[in-house]
């Protein structure tokens, strides 16, 4: 085969495999009569389904049982979606508060807008109220929901995609992102296309949770210390997509507040990581906050049946 035939079926290979750009959904909403079902509603019910399920399963291969799951996200859903806007109304006060913003617009969740930094703190809140009803350690459990976090972030990423929103600057790449002109940012040509930060997201946490698991599994880490590593992978991976969007948000020195955010936390929780290793080594042998039949030290008080 001569060259230029070669050169032919390799172009004609790539056109095959390699998409010339990623399009956005026509519609994030369908009406079910006069009931709109969002893609972004149901984005974060899924992940919140699918972090249960791989929750549930990690915390029965730690010891627990089953049923504390559901108790404690029973808790800790509803706190983590209103900490969740929470963080978002303040990081993006504008659209809200700003000229011709609708400040009855910040209830509407519905309509996309959770700041994941908030969601994490307030539901935490509701998880240690959770795990103080079931008489179970809030980091024993914190390690075991790591990874399904970050599958839940990962799938709620795609309601980002079909509301056309959070994505990065413009670029030439084959996997470039298709918005339509209702949603185009000024300034814009039609036609530009974007980086996928969803997309760059979602593969991040997917990565970041495989990693989780493997690393809990080979060195059987406790005490918090997976979800310390949690945070950490998350915000280094949320650091560099950050500085690629081009969506307005708050700034402090230059840099849009969510940087600032994930270089605190992740050094905090570094830190936590550090100063927790050098009081455990290993894993906890009891995930109850008082196991009625500890004798001596808890690290080696054995787990009672409840």
């Amino acid at each position: 085969m001569t060259g230029p035939a070669l050169t032919t079926l390799a172009a004609r290979v790539g056109a095959l495999t390699v998409p010339a750009s990623i399009p956005s959904p026509s519609q994030g909403v369908w009406y079910l009569g006069p009931f709109p079902l969002r893609a972004y509603a149901l984005a974060i019910l899924l992940g919140i389904v699918a972090a249960v399920i791989l929750t549930r399963r990690r915390w029965v291969e730690r010891g627990g049982i089953a049923d504390d799951v559901l108790e404690i996200v029973f808790w800790a859903v509803p706190f983590g979606i209103v900490g969740g806007r929470i963080y978002h109304v303040i990081s993006s006060p504008d659209k809200y508060f700003g000229a011709g913003g609708h400040p009855w617009k910040a209830f509407a969740i519905w309509e996309g807008g959770l700041g994941i930094w908030g969601a994490i703190a307030l539901g935490g809140v509701g998880a240690w109220i959770g795990c103080r009803r079931q008489g179970v350690r809030l980091p024993a459990f914190a390690d075991a929901v790591a990874p399904g976090l970050l599958v839940a972030q990962a799938i709620g990423r795609l309601g980002n995609w079909f509301n056309q929103e959070l994505f990065g600057g413009s670029t030439t790449l084959p996997w470039g992102l298709q918005i339509d002109d209702a949603h185009l940012p000024a300034g814009y040509p039609s036609g530009t296309l974007f980086h996928p930060t969803f997309l760059y997201e979602l593969v991040w946490n997917l990565a970041a949770a495989a990693v989780l698991i493997w690393l809990d599994r080979r060195f059987k880490l406790g005490h918090g210390r997976v979800f310390a590593l949690y945070v950490m992978l998350y915000t280094s991976g949320r650091l560099w997509i950050e500085l690629m969007r081009i969506d307005p948000a708050h700034t402090i020195g230059g840099f849009r507040l969510n940087v600032w955010t994930s270089i605190v936390v992740g050094l905090g929780a570094l830190v936590a990581f550090v100063v927790v290793s050098r009081r455990h080594h290993d894993r906890e042998t009891t995930l109850l906050r008082d196991p009625p039949a500890a004798q001596g030290d808890e690290e080696t008080a054995p787990e009672p049946t409840r």
